[in-house]
């Protein structure tokens, strides 16, 4: 029996892979100014488990959140979406 995952997933691109079996993901999002209502661009970094050391700086990956694997690590990457060539 099949249940949709209650983890939050989020997509991203990667600023950083100089760790090993870890690599910086940078989230972008827009968010409404309560005031003014223009729209601001948020920028939020998560470190995520990279298991086979495959990706790169550049590329677009699909992270899920899971148990805390280190003091700052609690994402995995899912699949690589998009490589930078």
């Amino acid at each position: 029996m099949a249940e949709k995952s209650s983890k939050r997933e989020l997509l991203g691109t990667i600023t950083s892979d100089k760790m090993d079996k870890t690599v910086v993901v940078t989230v972008d999002r827009l968010e409404k100014h309560p005031v003014f209502k223009k729209y601001i661009r948020r920028r939020t970094t998560f470190k995520a488990h990279d298991e086979k050391n495959e990706c790169r700086m550049g590329d677009t990956v699909l992270i899920r959140e899971c148990r805390p694997l280190s003091k700052n690590k609690c994402w995995r990457v899912v699949n690589i979406v998009e490589r930078q060539e």
